[in-house]
């Protein structure tokens, strides 16, 4: 494959934001390049001699000035960064700041949170240092990864200050911070939030697994309670976070999603509109045109602007081949798709790569790469491209379904269970049957723990 074709792919590839990375860093490597702010700024490749607009006098001054060839000759033709003359870097210049990049302030992490907290609280900490080894130690969920007794050989401190410093972490923010285990990190909010009660903190110190099980029956007998108190004191201790660590995060696990499709419904249909805003409109420079004119062919100046332009016009040609595939593929998408748009999930159809690839008359690969790592914006909310393929069943009268379409019809099903008496997988086939969808208990089990419900056991509520 030539260069040229490589990098169409993987322009193609290339979601939103990945592309505005790519056309910065293109623009730093290639000077002929520029960028157009205004929707109607013409190409340059559309621009005759006659139409090109004449260069500021001062700023014509200025770069009759610079010396090319001496610039060129330094460099030995590389690609370079130029930045014109008397250009400042304001208004839509190359180091404008990205709708990415605004977003890009970092949340604390928990150890920045808690060790904020420690700065406010000198006078309370038995020994900073030790409080701050602690801190740094805890985990991502905000649990100790080591006993007492380690910490103390570790640092060759006493143990009673180990404990006592480990106490005072525990009363900083997230509530259940620094707990040796999940009992621990369960009572320490319980104390917290005044939820302190001696048959819910035994329930919490002897009967964890049962609760996971949702044992309630077994919890009542052992405490000696009625169901009904063991079921209300087991829906309390469900509200408590066992990772206090958890909205807390590294810097690097920070993901934004930018759309890079937007679907708007109008009186005439749904309008289909690429998200470009992050990635203004590209064009050759006329300057550089012009320049390229008054050289002669053979010498270093001509041949270097050639090749940018050339690179300039390809890139330029690619982006908007890009813009299009992509275009066609969700116009296909919305088209095939569009009860699921007017009813939602339940109406999703099934829907190949292969079927959209040969009404384009395209590649397989070509509309996995228009989808790859790219979302849609729509009434309906904000969804990854993939969402839209994937495979179903058919039904009794002949009409498919998605398995997204399943997921939402048994989703809609256990939302009208009696909770005293949930549904069994077997339940669900047959009620899913009842509509004319005949599938396998197997696999409602399987879409249920995708969808993180959790079996009838566990599902079922004492009253």
């Amino acid at each position: 494959m030539t260069p040229e074709l490589i990098q169409a792919i993987h322009l193609l590839q290339y979601n939103t934001i990945e592309l505005e990375t790519y056309i910065e860093e293109e623009l730093l490597s290639n000077p002929v390049l520029e960028l157009s702010e205004a929707a109607d700024e013409p190409d340059a490749e559309e621009l005759s001699a006659e139409e090109r607009e004449p260069v500021p006098a001062a700023e014509k001054e200025g770069r009759e000035e610079f010396d090319w060839l001496e610039y060129i000759q330094a460099r030995e033709i590389d690609d370079i960064s130029y930045a014109q003359p008397g250009y400042s870097g304001g208004g839509s210049g190359w180091d404008r700041t990205t709708l990415y990049e605004n977003n890009s302030l970092q949340d604390l992490t928990l150890g920045e949170y808690l060790l904020e907290q420690l700065g406010l609280a000198k006078g309370e900490a038995p020994d900073l240092a030790v409080a701050a080894y602690i801190i740094e130690s805890l985990d991502t969920k905000g649990y100790m990864t080591q006993t007492a007794e380690e910490i103390s050989r570790e640092l060759c401190v006493p143990l009673s200050l180990v404990e006592e410093t480990i106490a005072c972490i525990q009363k900083f923010d997230p509530p259940g911070v620094c707990a040796r285990d999940l009992a621990e990190c369960l009572l320490l909010q319980m104390e917290r939030l005044g939820m302190s009660d001696p048959i819910a903190e035994r329930i919490v110190r002897e009967h964890l697994t049962d609760l996971a099980s949702n044992k309630i029956g077994v919890i009542a007998k052992a405490v000696h309670i009625s169901t009904a108190r063991a079921q209300e004191i087991a829906d309390l201790i469900k509200t408590l976070e066992p990772k206090p660590g958890r909205p807390f995060g590294r810097a690097s696990d920070t993901r934004y999603i930018l759309p890079d499709v937007i679907v708007e419904k109008t009186p005439e249909g749904y309008q289909i509109v690429l998200n470009s805003g992050s990635s203004p409109r590209l064009y050759i420079s006329p300057y550089y045109r012009q320049i390229l004119k008054k050289t002669p062919r053979d010498s270093q100046i001509h041949r270097f602007l050639s090749g940018r332009l050339n690179s300039a016009s390809w890139l330029i040609k690619s982006i908007e081949q890009r813009n299009q595939t992509i275009y066609n593929v969700v116009d296909a998408v919305v088209r095939y798709q569009q009860d699921f748009f007017e009813r939602g999930e339940k109406w999703l159809r099934p829907l190949t790569l292969k079927k959209v690839a040969d009404e384009l008359d395209v590649h397989e690969s070509t509309v996995s790469r228009a989808i790859c790592g790219k979302y849609l914006q729509s009434p309906r909310g904000v969804f990854e491209l993939k969402h839209f393929f994937s495979g179903g069943f058919s039904c009794e009268d002949g009409e498919e379904h998605a398995s997204e379409s399943i997921k939402a019809m048994i989703r809609e099903i256990l939302e009208g269970e009696d909770a005293s008496s949930p549904l069994s997988d077997q339940c669900i086939v047959s009620k899913l049957a009842a509509k004319g969808i005949v599938i396998s208990r197997r696999t409602v089990a399987k879409y249920r723990d995708i969808m993180g419900i959790p079996a009838s056991s566990k599902r079922r509520r004492y009253k």
